[in-house]
């Protein structure tokens, strides 16, 4: 099913090829006496099977837009259309404490109405999938920082939706365990029809990860530039082409900031 935010009422949209449409959307947010813009004219579309990564100084809008695209929010004026219903996945994992990780991900099956006899062997598919196929009676307690977001990705598969929605999920995570869950994100993606918008502070991440990094200005949130990152999709943080096509886009994001520090 397609679906249309709007600023006015949501509607349904005749034909889309890609699975995010976001045109010259516009959000403006009331602080007491105050109306600010934290996004102005953002124009953004993600085709079927596409990883697009976000940045942006902080306070750009980048989590403001995911918001948007994710239904949990309509703009002030322009149009955000997708495909299907997304799923979200934010930085805390926001797992239920007093369910076991099957527990979490059978939950959304059932809230999602998956049908109760479908429900073990599609958990154990999903646990199978984030590689916590023996961790499935464990409580959230039990679980590292980088099973508990395993876990939050597994639950959020099972929406069932093919548009996965990401607001810097691994920012909390040190190093090592971000490398691993860097690469077992990239694989699931490459494996499946995902398409991914994905929002990070971590610019080598974004290079790391997307097939395209997208630019957000400082506030209000405008898309500045975006880069295609022709890479293999077998890569890591320190390949040095990596290194150089990231530096190139701290570069522009530095001078936004220097530009805006100096308005």
């Amino acid at each position: 099913m397609t679906s249309t935010l709007t600023a006015d009422r949501p509607e349904v949209a005749d034909s889309l090829t890609a699975r995010v449409e976001v045109r010259a959307v516009r959000k403006d947010f009331r602080q007491r006496d105050n109306v600010v813009t934290a996004l102005d004219g953002v124009n953004l579309s993600v085709a079927p099977g596409e990883f697009v990564t976000v940045v942006g100084a902080s306070g750009c809008g980048k989590s403001t837009l995911l918001q948007l695209i994710a239904g949990l929010d309509k703009p002030t004026s322009g149009s955000i259309r997708t495909t299907e219903r997304p799923a979200l996945m934010f930085q805390e994992s926001a797992l239920f404490p007093w369910l076991t990780a099957r527990g979490n991900i059978e939950l959304a099956l059932k809230l999602g109405r998956t049908p109760a006899s479908e429900r073990a062997d599609r958990t154990q598919e999903l646990l199978d999938l984030v590689r916590l196929g023996t961790a499935g009676d464990r409580r959230v307690h039990e679980l590292s920082g980088g099973q508990r977001q395993r876990i939050a990705l597994a639950r959020s598969l099972a929406q069932g939706s093919r548009l996965l929605l990401m607001d810097e999920p691994f920012a909390a995570l040190d190093a090592i365990t971000r490398d691993v869950l860097h690469e077992e994100l990239s694989q699931l993606w490459q494996e499946t029809d995902l398409s991914v918008v994905f929002v990070t502070h971590n610019v080598r991440e974004a290079v790391r990860l997307g097939q395209r990094v997208v630019l957000l200005s400082s506030r209000p949130g405008r898309v500045l530039r975006t880069w295609d990152v022709d890479l293999p999709n077998t890569r890591s943080l320190e390949d040095r082409s990596v290194m150089e096509l990231a530096a190139e886009i701290t570069s522009s994001l530095r001078s936004e900031i220097s530009r805006h520090a100096g308005a």
